[in-house]
């Protein structure tokens, strides 16, 4: 079956079809990516448009089809370490909780294939040790989650891992597995990833230390970072930090944090 081209009318249904899912703003401009990343969805289906697929979800008679839409259609970039101040001062945080007997929880709120948390978890179990700490990763991507929980990973992924930590931490791939490389299973162990929807009502997660929503807020409108944020510091400890993508900002979003240096806030 000939599927014909995403329509302009399809691609705003589209638009809204995200938005309500995920809070995401999907600007204009955007036909090829939404047409390249349903076009198997369709063709499984056997549908003729992208219309068609369109009333399958709305029909929320597939709910696992209308997760797997919003899967394909959030984009997810990360890699280990991005951002190094932040870890600096993560590690410096780290030292401060040990003398105080160690108990640490971070959350990283949009977690993807799950570099970030483990680059977390790297730290804290370099500084901590078997103190009690935790790592949350949440995403609301069912497939990056699985890839996160499975701590397997292209070793072109890893350039970015301090050369200790990828010794300590990390296995390299032999024979069928060359070239790749897994998270060791005891680091893994200290690391849970949980499916959230940051746009809805949270489950009970509990009161963290530090939290990590870095790059996530450019792809929302306003109010929606406004929800989200609030949403977030609301599990944040007094005298916590939350940090930032490097291209955000908090202004007019939030003054519950206090701006401790750029993409870098603290709860007083």
């Amino acid at each position: 079956m000939t599927v014909i081209a995403l329509t302009d009318r399809e691609f705003s249904q589209f638009q809204r079809f995200i938005y309500d899912a995920a809070g995401i703003f999907m600007a204009n401009g955007k036909q090829a990516l939404v047409s390249g990343r349903l076009a198997k969805r369709l063709a499984h289906y056997q549908l003729a448009s992208y219309g068609d697929y369109l009333r399958l979800l709305q029909s929320r008679d597939q709910a696992d089809e209308l997760q797997m839409a919003v899967d394909l259609l959030t984009t997810n970039e990360t890699y280990f370490f991005r951002e190094p101040k932040h870890f600096a001062l993560l590690r410096e945080l780290a030292l401060a909780a040990r003398q105080k007997g160690g108990a640490m929880r971070v959350w990283s709120a949009a977690s993807s294939s799950g570099e970030e948390p483990y680059s977390i978890a790297m730290v804290l179990a370099d500084v901590l040790g078997e103190a009690p700490w935790e790592v949350m990763g949440s995403d609301i991507s069912t497939r990056v989650l699985e890839r996160a929980r499975s701590g397997h990973y292209p070793m072109e992924r890893t350039v970015q891992i301090p050369p200790a930590y990828l010794k300590r931490f990390c296995l390299k791939g032999q024979q069928r597995e060359e070239g790749t490389l897994l998270i060791e299973r005891g680091l893994r162990a200290r690391v849970r990833f949980q499916h959230l929807n940051l746009v809805q009502p949270l489950p009970k997660v509990g009161s963290f230390d530090l939290i990590f929503l870095r790059n996530v807020m450019i792809y929302f409108d306003l109010e929606t970072k406004r929800q989200v944020v609030a949403r977030l510091l609301a599990q944040l400890k007094p005298g916590g930090h939350f940090f930032i993508g490097h291209s955000e900002t908090l202004n007019d979003i939030s003054d519950a944090v206090l701006p401790v240096a750029p993409s870098i806030y603290r709860k007083p």
